[in-house]
């Protein structure tokens, strides 16, 4: 059951990453559908950063490779948020279409860049110094205390990242002003516009930025969850992450520290094929388990529909382009 537990809190850290840098986006009304892709993008671009810099080097600097993989990630999602702003933000294209045209960009041009840059089109290509900075536990913390280690100290740093981040999205989008003129852009875009709040500049800055988070989810996707192993057919899995991610921000009402359980509550589903017909004694179809996320979400959905509070509702204007001239 530890192991489950472990496993579960693993596979939900990345995810959970994912899907704040989407929340960050809906929350400024742009649904962006292009996580998926980005998820790849950023995966393939860091990576491919990884292993050129320490294939070039005898000795890698720790840092410095930090450094290369984190903007590397970063600023290759940042690109495929702005490049979906452009096209849905100024040239006001459904956003729909664009953000699905902007996964099969992502999942396409993270295999062409793969097989260039890496040259190996099949087997698993790795990066051992990479994934070890990844997966370098707190020291001390994570052999002392037992279970209490098990469960809260034995993983990676961006686990911690990632929990941190949660908590400052919060503060951000309710405690301050430039967040809550981007909860006002999402939801009221022309009233944002008359008060003097540029609605294009706020969803530009949200998908670049959005993206980039998500970028990062993909390299934390390959380094820790994939044990620093790379693949053209993991492509398709990490694509598959990021429709998990779209789903998650869904199934937390679009509230940052819902991620925080509901992206556990996910992980406990992925991971249940494996120890769910152990624990029950019984047996059950591996690709009907794995539907379990998935189902809680339509489930949530139905629930919330019901209840039909605003506060557990997205954002007002998701999905819409903004027409000033209709204001």
């Amino acid at each position: 059951m530890i192991i489950w537990i472990q496993k579960a809190i693993s596979f939900a850290a990345f995810i959970m990453l994912a899907a704040l840098g989407e929340l960050l986006s809906e929350r400024s009304g742009s649904l962006n559908l292009g996580t998926p892709g980005t998820l790849c993008v950023g995966a393939s671009v860091g990576f491919i950063t990884a292993f050129n810099y320490c294939k070039s080097v005898e000795t890698p600097n720790m840092f410095e490779l930090l450094v290369l993989i984190l903007l590397s990630s970063f600023a290759a999602g940042a690109i495929m948020g702005i490049i979906f702003a452009f096209f849905t933000v100024s040239l006001r294209i459904n956003q729909n279409v664009v953000g699905l045209v902007m996964t099969i960009l992502g999942t396409g041009l993270a295999e062409f860049l793969s097989v260039y840059f890496i040259e190996s089109t099949t087997g698993n290509v790795r990066c051992d110094p990479a994934y070890y900075l990844f997966t370098a536990k707190i020291p001390f913390l994570s052999d002392k205390l037992g279970i209490v280690s098990d469960l809260l100290f034995n993983y990676g740093f961006m686990f911690y990242v990632t929990i941190v981040l949660a908590v400052v999205m919060m503060l951000f989008l309710n405690r301050t002003r430039a967040g809550l003129n981007l909860r006002s852009v999402g939801e009221n875009p022309g009233t944002a516009d008359a008060a003097g709040i540029s609605v294009s500049k706020y969803r530009y800055l949200a998908a670049g930025i959005g993206s980039g988070i998500s970028g990062l989810a993909g390299i934390y996707c390959v380094l820790e969850f994939k044990s620093g192993a790379w693949a053209t057919s993991d492509i398709i899995t990490i694509e598959a992450f990021g429709w998990l991610a779209v789903a998650l921000v869904i199934f937390a009402m679009w509230k940052p520290l819902n991620l925080l359980w509901g992206s556990f509550v996910f992980g406990i589903c992925y991971w249940a094929y494996l120890y769910l017909p152990n624990l029950l004694g019984v047996k059950m179809s591996d690709d009907l388990t794995r539907m379990l996320p998935y189902i809680i979400t339509i489930v949530v959905l139905i629930v919330v529909s019901l209840r039909k509070k605003k506060e557990n509702l997205g954002p007002e204007a998701l999905g819409l382009s903004y027409f000033r001239e209709e204001r």
